[in-house]
């Protein structure tokens, strides 16, 4: 009888210890399944991207994303991380931070390095310079690297460019990059994409127009600036142009005198920009210029290579501001329309 009654107390802790390991069992297992499925991202609807540079550390990508304010529970997400090994793991680039993410699925996109794409588009530019602050603006890359490149001449020949001519190799379209795309990554890139663009087709045209691809740019070039409001009219500038260069004129495109002079806010080129000394100034030489005087977008290249046929040689802006042009065949019909110009920039109180 003794032995039996010493043998329940033992006993009843042995349950006791059994239910307790049972409830932290339990427990443990409920809190890791929380830590690793349920949702700790609230990003409220809002596409919300964390970017990492090269040789950003652990604490530092955790800051970043702290600093989204889209974490619900920070020390969780920490707990996760380490469990997850991710401080030995991170990896550059730019992700995309997914509404709703556990915890267990946001550490997985960043150590897996599967980076959420780009899509990069420039247009609109004008200047080496102003390529450069765009690329930087969407890549993790110094704007100074780019210059650095655009202008290196050794560097540009493994391309076939020249620091005059780069800024032809970049076909303005709409690209899918990632984030940490290095400068030379991106160069090669568009190399590439430029000789997609020029298939055999634009090559044969180009061809029996007696240009160069390069040449082709430059030109695209100026019909760009001289009609960036109506696409249509491209064509019909460009025929305009390839007359005069036909017939040994000079161009004598204002475009390419405002780019010379440098001052982009000229309205109303005047007689004293025309003696500006600048192998641009195609007032004053003859044939295409050295080098393109903007980025030609697509539209602009294929003008030239699909030309309106035509007999005009000169054009200039139509006095209802319209953005279209006047064309005329012989120089007394263009002086009448270019007077029915001046006359409108005069009324408008347009003098420079």
């Amino acid at each position: 009888m003794a032995s039996k009654t010493k043998s329940k107390p033992r006993n009843t802790k042995v349950t006791y210890l059994l239910v307790l390991l049972l409830f932290l069992f339990v427990s443990f297992s409920y809190y890791a399944y929380q830590l690793m499925y349920t949702a700790n991202v609230d990003t409220k609807g809002q596409t919300t991207y964390i970017r990492i540079r090269n040789g950003q550390g652990y604490e530092a990508v955790m800051d970043s994303i702290e600093a989204k304010k889209v974490i619900i529970d920070k020390l969780a997400f920490r707990f996760m991380a380490k469990l997850m090994n991710y401080p030995e793991l991170v990896k550059p680039g730019m992700y995309e931070i997914p509404n709703q993410a556990t915890n267990y699925e946001l550490i997985g996109i960043l150590r897996s390095g599967r980076q959420t794409p780009l899509r990069l588009t420039f247009n609109n530019v004008r200047l080496k310079d102003d390529l450069a602050a765009k690329l930087a603006q969407n890549l993790d890359a110094d704007e100074d690297e780019f210059r650095e490149m655009f202008n290196d001449t050794e560097y540009l020949k493994k391309f076939g460019f020249t620091p005059t001519t780069i800024m032809t190799m970049f076909i303005p379209n709409t690209y899918e990059l990632y984030w940490n795309t290095t400068p030379e990554q991106l160069m090669e890139r568009m190399k590439k994409e430029y000789d997609r663009f020029w298939t055999k087709e634009r090559l044969a045209k180009a061809q029996k127009l007696g240009l160069t691809k390069t040449e082709v740019s430059v030109l695209a070039s100026i019909v760009e600036a001289e009609q960036n409001q109506h696409p249509d009219e491209r064509p019909k500038i460009a025929g305009a142009y390839l007359n005069r260069l036909r017939k040994g004129m000079l161009l004598e495109a204002d475009p390419t005198v405002v780019y010379a002079v440098g001052d982009f806010t000229i309205r109303r080129v005047l007689n004293v920009h025309l003696k500006t000394d600048s192998p641009y100034n195609t007032y004053k030489n003859k044939g295409l210029p050295p080098g393109p005087i903007n980025l030609p977008s697509i539209t602009s290249i294929d003008a030239v290579l699909n030309p309106e046929k035509h007999d005009y040689i000169y054009f200039c802006a139509k006095e209802d501001f319209s953005g279209y042009h006047s064309f005329a065949v012989t120089f007394s019909e263009h002086m009448e329309n270019a007077r029915r110009y001046q006359k409108a920039l005069t009324a408008a109180k347009i003098m420079k």
